[in-house]
Order: structure tokens, then C-alpha cells, then sequence
């Protein structure tokens, strides 16, 4: 298998965006749609090109709106070719669009339409005819793409990674979501964690009156872990290694990574490490979170 053959890569701009996704049917728009769900884009598939513009407005008007893609192709039987004048009209407006196109040999396509046993869209007299008619009707879009890709060698994995790595430019540097998960052991470990840290090691909060009724939350708690020189060897051992390994996971198309800081009761170690880490994580300009799974047990 080899890279797909790919032309004009995006470039990110200010201001409203809209990425328009079309191409012939079993090219793979389906794969594209998720990969973009996954960038941060907010997707809508088929939807009527004439309702484009109402659709960016009211996205951009949404506080925290994120980018704005659109899957177009055969099967709603919308005029595509009017598609140009719509997004001419858009630009007009101030709008930024880019227009990815995907495409595959007529033989490919057949044989993923075979293998996978369903119809084409248009259901025309045999499966070839279908085919041909479906890449007569979206020539001129073909022509008029920004980014065009022929995924006739492309398996699914390239393509993903393709997406990835070509897209992720037009969203915001901090489009990788981060998820810290502070918990306690004896409750078990989540399942769903990508990087796991112990910090059982650290002196527990718990063995003092005061502090016991308390969480990593509360002002003692938080001072009292951070204080230790290990906390801040730790943190800062932390933040090295997540400095590494986040740009090399965007990198690889990753687009969520999810964190977990164990304690033995996941109250008061793990809560005020998780804390400091997510606040230095979105001062860093990602978008992270922070859940305590087991902070009220």
C-alpha cells in the first residue's frame, strides 16, 4: 500500500471555516466523517448545499463553536453541480472552505462495492454504470478541490492517517482533547486510561486529623502534597515526558489521550496532582479535562 496521492495542502486561516467532504461513493467519506469528528470538527452529512451558509453562521455565532464539515455526495440527490456557486458565494462572504475530494479507480470501486455486498447510491442499471455516472456528475467539483485524494492504494489506516495528518492544521493547536482521571486503587483502575502514573509513593494526607475530611481540592490538602520535594520531582519528571509524547501522538493522528494520577483512595494524593497537571496541560493551550472518579467515596 502507499500514501494517497494528495494535491494543494490546506492552510490554516482566521475566521469562520468550513471543510466541504465529497467525492465518489466508496472512496471513503465514512472514514473521512470520523477521522474529522475526531480532529474536533462538528460534522453534518448530506446536508442541502443552498443551507450551507445558515449552517456556518449559526455555527460561529455558538460560543466554543468548533470547525464546521460537511459531507456532500450522490445519495441525497442535491444539485452538486450548484455546489461551486455556493461555495464562491461563501468566500464572497468571508468565509474560508476548503473542498477535500476523494477518488478511487473505477476497478477499486467495484471491487469494495463487491466486497462489501451493498448498493450504489444511484442504483443505476449495473454497478459500472452507476460509477460512471456518479464521476460525470461531480467532474467539475473534482477539478475545483483543494486537497484531491486517490485512495485506489490507500487502506483504511493511511487514510485515517492522511486525515490526520493533513487536517489538523485548520483546527486550533490545542484540538487534541486531554482527559486527566485522578481515582483510588482500592476502587480499582479505570479501563479506558492511555498513560497510567501511581503516586502512592508520596506521603498521604489521610494519616493527618485535619486533612483526613478534606480533599486534593481544599488549599491544605494541595499544599501539603505539592510541599514534597517528590511531588515536584515528579511533576516535573510529568511534564518532560508529556511535553515528548503528546506532539508525537498528535503526530500519529491521535486526537484524545486519556491520563490517570492512582492514589489508595483517590481523595487526596491523586486529586491535587491531577489538579496541578490539567491546569499546567491548558496553560500549555490544550483542552484539558479533570474528573475525580472516586473524590466523594
Amino acid at each position: 500500500m502507499t500514501d494517497p496521492d494528495i494535491t494543494r495542502p490546506a492552510a490554516a486561516d482566521e475566521g469562520p471555516r468550513l471543510l466541504v467532504l465529497t467525492g465518489l461513493s466508496g472512496a471513503g467519506r465514512s472514514t473521512g466523517a470520523k477521522v474529522l469528528e475526531d480532529l474536533g470538527f462538528y460534522v453534518i452529512d448530506n446536508l442541502p448545499p443552498d443551507l450551507l451558509r445558515p449552517a456556518v453562521e449559526l455555527n460561529d455565532l455558538q460560543a466554543g463553536s468548533r470547525h464546521l464539515a460537511v459531507v456532500l455526495d450522490s445519495r441525497g440527490g442535491f444539485p452538486l453541480g450548484d455546489l461551486e456557486d455556493h461555495i464562491r458565494a461563501l468566500e464572497d462572504a468571508g468565509i474560508h472552505v476548503t473542498l477535500v475530494f476523494l477518488d478511487a479507480d473505477d476497478d477499486v470501486l467495484i471491487r469494495r462495492y463487491e466486497e462489501h455486498r451493498r448498493p450504489h447510491p444511484l442504483a443505476l442499471g449495473t454497478l459500472a454504470e452507476s460509477i460512471a455516472t456518479e464521476r460525470s456528475m461531480m467532474a467539475d467539483l473534482r477539478l475545483r478541490a483543494d486537497m484531491y485524494v486517490n485512495t485506489s492504494e490507500t487502506n483504511v489506516h493511511q487514510l485515517r492517517n492522511w486525515f490526520a495528518h493533513q487536517l489538523s492544521p485548520l483546527v486550533e493547536s490545542h484540538s487534541m482533547r486531554l482527559a486527566v482521571t485522578s481515582f483510588g486503587f482500592k476502587s480499582g483502575t479505570p479501563r479506558d486510561l492511555d498513560l497510567m502514573f501511581d503516586v502512592r509513593f508520596l506521603p498521604n494526607p489521610h494519616w493527618i486529623r485535619e486533612l483526613r475530611p478534606l480533599t486534593g481540592r481544599d488549599p491544605a490538602v494541595r499544599e501539603h502534597v505539592l510541599s514534597s520535594g517528590d511531588a515536584a520531582g515528579f511533576l516535573d519528571r510529568l511534564r518532560d515526558l508529556l511535553s515528548f509524547l503528546i506532539p508525537r501522538y498528535r503526530e500519529e493522528g491521535k486526537s484524545y489521550v486519556s491520563i490517570g494520577i492512582g492514589c489508595t483512595g483517590g481523595r487526596h494524593r491523586s486529586v491535587a496532582l491531577a489538579e496541578e497537571l490539567a491546569g499546567w496541560l491548558s496553560g500549555r493551550g490544550y483542552h484539558a479535562t479533570v474528573r475525580h472518579r472516586d473524590v466523594d467515596e
